[in-house]
């Protein structure tokens, strides 16, 4: 019994590097952005990256949709994009007398919204329906989209102009919220030295949608104790009512915690980057290595934490500090 377990791990943890090596041939660092990534690929769950412009973010989710032959398509957001744009839209056929469907760019496994906090607030509810029931309503009909599908969107931090504020319910649809970073001097370097001299290599195609459904059947299959599932729910309920756990300083910082969807997406990304480390159980290292990605997005400051320049993370931070690790 034990020749084949070790085989299946080799085997998966191989099918793993190969896609990490085939993004590195694009992407130089960003080591956390990349795990993210694929935490939600195996999670099936949404990704929403913020940073400056030209940390590649664009080119790290169009690099992993050609190391698995997805299918991609990029929306690029702007104040005047219509909902139709994105889902489809009804056009009427003269020589049928009939309406027919013309799909949008939504009918896809992987949708890139580029800069999605440029579009206003009736576009971005048309988002609402497909991120949670994967399908899309277009006129009296409704479609089933094929899996996997996931929307990673980027945006700016720091441009106001021209720029949205995402709601809260499409916010909360988000898995992870990835703060991309500056790369360190050494990696800006090569990056600078492969666009000079034109040395990035071609991505291939090295898994296809049978070994990520394996990856992915497997990862959550990962034991987690019940001791670490319950570290999680406190987790989140600390960032309801911190009070209880002692944070009374951080009460009048938050105007609402987190939500139900906190405890399942962090369950599961627990699961995943535990596997994408090769670890074969979850321990609390991975809890907390995930966790202001899970939380970041989902707790609602109070004026007073805005007026003050107290952040989402300062506060998730604290909460790591007080709940105790089982």
């Amino acid at each position: 019994m034990i020749f084949p377990i070790l085989f299946w791990e080799n085997h998966v943890n191989t099918i793993v590097e190969h896609i990490k090596t085939e993004i590195s041939k694009v992407l130089v660092g960003q080591e956390k952005m990349v795990e993210g990534l694929l935490a939600g690929l195996i999670c099936r769950g949404h990704i929403l990256l913020e940073g400056v412009p030209g940390l590649a973010k664009t080119t790290a989710v169009n690099a992993l949709a050609k190391t698995l032959g997805l299918e991609f398509k990029r929306v690029q957001f702007t104040p005047d994009l219509l909902p139709s744009d994105i889902i489809g839209t009804e056009i009427y056929d003269p020589s049928h007398n009939t309406f027919k469907i013309k799909q949008g760019p939504i009918f896809t496994n992987l949708l890139l919204a580029d800069e999605i906090n440029r579009a206003p607030a009736k576009v971005q509810s048309a988002l609402l329906e497909v991120m949670q029931e994967r399908q899309v309503t277009i006129g009296d009909e409704s479609f089933k989209l094929d899996l996997p599908f996931l929307v990673m969107a980027t945006q700016n931090p720091v441009e106001q102009e021209g720029a949205y504020d995402l709601p809260e319910a499409q916010l909360d649809r988000f898995m992870l919220k990835i703060v991309v970073g500056y790369n360190t001097k050494e990696e800006e370097l090569e990056i600078a030295r492969r666009v000079a001299n034109s040395s990035f290599e071609e991505i291939k195609q090295v898994a296809s949608l049978e070994d990520l459904d394996t990856i992915r059947s497997e990862a959550m299959a990962i034991h987690m104790d019940e001791e670490i599932e319950r570290y999680i729910i406190e987790l989140v309920s600390a960032s309801r009512d911190p009070k209880a756990y002692g944070l009374e300083r951080l009460a009048s910082y938050i105007s609402f915690g987190a939500s139900p969807r906190a405890s399942i997406d962090m369950y599961k990304a627990s699961r995943a980057i535990a596997y994408l480390k090769g670890k074969t159980f979850v321990s609390p290292i991975e809890v907390a290595y995930i966790a202001k990605e899970i939380l970041r997005h989902r707790i609602i400051l109070s004026y007073e934490a805005e007026a003050e320049g107290i952040t989402q993370d300062w506060i998730v931070q604290e909460i790591l500090t007080a709940v105790p690790i089982p």
